[in-house]
């Protein structure tokens, strides 16, 4: 499997919902450190597994709609916690959208998973893979 990585960062407001989040049930702040990686078994006719500078434009843009933003103010993201994991998985799936919409490119067709993750700190992350 070949795989290929473009990073991003983000910074963001948020609260917590549950006893389990101590103090985090507060309004308190965090910067990600956001890596997607995309997987493919085999490479393209030019010998890459997606356009690395599509794939970094496409991770920037998925990440500009919650920069900078309180997610709680988010009626998209009610419901439920936006832990470190549920950010994950919201961002692999966006990245899968704009996959599914050429966003990526022609080559991208190829990209059989797309794996993010999102360090909260040097010593802690968390990922979500989704299968294409």
């Amino acid at each position: 499997m070949f795989r290929v990585t473009v990073r991003d960062h983000i910074m963001i407001a948020h609260s917590f919902r549950g006893e389990v989040f101590g103090p985090a049930q507060s309004l308190h702040g965090a910067t990600y450190v956001v890596d997607a990686t995309f997987h493919r078994p085999d490479l393209d006719d030019d010998g890459i597994v997606v356009d690395i500078g599509r794939a970094g434009e496409q991770l920037r843009a998925v990440l500009a709609d919650l920069n900078y933003r309180n997610l709680d103010d988010d009626p998209t993201l009610t419901g439920g916690n936006t832990t470190t994991e549920a950010l994950a998985k919201l961002v692999a799936d966006r990245l899968v959208d704009r996959i599914h919409a050429g966003d990526l490119g022609a080559t991208a067709a190829g990209i059989t998973a797309v794996t993010v993750t999102l360090a909260e700190s040097p010593v802690a992350s968390a990922s979500y893979e989704r299968e294409l």
